[in-house]
C-alpha cells in the first residue's frame, strides 16, 4: 500500500522539482526522522560487519533506486514506471535465493514468472502500450536491480537489528553524501514547485523512503523473502486504482479483470510452499553479527520489529 504511490508521486514532484534533490533530499528528510527514532529509542549501533551490509542496503533503496527513477520518469511514460513495478518482484525473489539459499519450488518460478509478465502487460495496456525503448530504460532497469539487492539485504538484516532499525541505519549512514546530492541540486536551479508537488514530495521522504519500510522488512525478515517478495506485483494495480479514485480515470471491466490476474498470479506465488527440508539447499551460515535462530523457516517465528532480541 505504501509503496503503491511512489511512481504516482514521483511523476508528480519531478513536474516541479530536480530529479537529484527529489531523490537525495527524500532520503536527507527520512534521515532525520531516522536518526531522532534511533536516538529516542537507544539503539545499540550495529557491527563493523553490519556497517558494511547496511552500506548495501542503502545504495540499493536509498540512493539507487530513488536517484534512478526520479532521472528516469523526467522523460520515461508511465508505461516504463510500469516495467518498473512489474519486474521487481522477480528480480528481488532471485536475489533473495542468490543471498539466502532458498529454493522455492518450480511453480514458484512458474507462477512469479507469469506474475511479472501479467502486471507489465496490464500497466503497459492501461498507459497505452511499452511502445519504442527509451533512453531512461537503461535507468529503470538499474533501478530494478538496486532495489532488489537492496530489499534482500534488508530483510536479512532485519532479522538481527529489527526492521526499522535497518532501514533508519542505512538512512543515517548514507546521509553525508545525500546531504551533498541535495546541496549540488540547491545550487544548480532554484525550486519552483506548487503545494501540490510538495506534498508529492513529502510523500516519498516520509513513506517511501522510511515508514513503508517497517512493515515491508518485517514481512521480508519473516520470510522466505522470495514468495514474500512477489506481493510486490500487486502494486501496479493499486497505482492504476488510486489513478481511478484520486485522478478521476475510468476504470473498464480490463482493468479489474487485468487485476484480479495480477492479484491471483501474486497469490499463487505467495502460497507456494518450499521443498521438504532434505531438498533443500541449506543457506549460508551465521556471520559476523548474525545470530544462528531459526527465524528464516516460517512466518511463526518471532521477528521483532523493536530491536534484534
Amino acid at each position: 500500500m505504501a509503496f503503491s504511490f511512489t511512481v504516482p508521486f514521483t511523476r508528480v514532484a519531478v513536474g516541479g522539482l530536480p530529479p537529484l534533490f527529489i531523490g537525495s533530499g527524500r532520503a536527507v528528510v527520512a534521515a532525520v526522522l531516522a536518526g531522532f527514532a534511533l536516538a529516542l529509542t537507544r539503539q545499540k549501533p550495529p557491527t563493523t560487519a553490519q556497517w558494511l551490509r547496511l552500506a548495501i542496503v542503502a545504495g540499493g533503496v536509498v540512493a539507487g533506486f530513488p536517484l534512478l527513477t526520479s532521472f528516469a520518469l523526467t522523460t520515461a511514460p508511465a508505461s516504463h514506471g510500469a516495467v518498473v513495478i512489474g519486474l521487481l518482484p522477480a528480480a528481488t525473489a532471485v536475489a533473495a535465493v542468490l543471498r539466502t539459499g532458498e529454493r522455492p519450488a518450480c511453480s514458484f518460478w512458474l507462477f512469479a514468472a507469469l506474475g511479472a509478465v501479467v502486471a507489465v502487460a496490464f500497466a503497459a495496456l492501461q498507459n497505452g502500450g511499452l511502445g519504442e525503448l527509451h533512453p531512461s530504460d537503461l535507468l529503470l532497469f538499474g533501478a530494478v536491480l538496486a532495489a532488489a539487492v537492496g530489499y534482500a539485504e534488508g530483510g536479512l538484516l532485519a532479522r538481527e537489528l529489527g526492521a526499522w532499525q535497518t532501514v533508519s541505519w542505512a538512512l543515517v549512514l548514507s546521509a553525508p553524501v545525500m546531504i551533498a546530492l541535495a546541496s549540488v541540486a540547491l545550487a544548480g536551479e532554484p525550486l519552483q514547485a506548487t503545494p501540490v508537488q510538495w506534498l508529492a514530495f513529502a510523500y516519498l521522504a516520509v513513506v517511501s523512503m522510511f515508514l513503508g519500510f517497517f512493515a515491508w522488512y518485517r514481512g521480508l525478515a519473516i520470510g522466505p523473502m522470495a514468495q514474500v517478495s512477489q506481493i510486490q506485483l500487486v502494486q501496479p494495480v493499486l497505482s492504476i486504482l488510486w489513478a481511478g479514485l484520486l485522478l478521476h480515470e475510468q476504470l473498464g471491466w480490463a482493468t479489474i479483470l487485468g487485476g484480479l490476474a495480477v492479484i491471483l498470479c501474486a497469490g499463487l506465488a505467495v502460497r507456494t510452499r518450499l521443498p521438504p527440508r532434505g531438498h533443500r539447499r541449506p543457506g549460508p551460515g551465521p556471520g559476523p553479527g548474525r545470530r544462528a535462530t531459526r527465524r528464516e523457516e516460517g512466518p511463526e517465528r518471532d521477528v521483532s520489529a523493536g530491536g534484534a532480541g
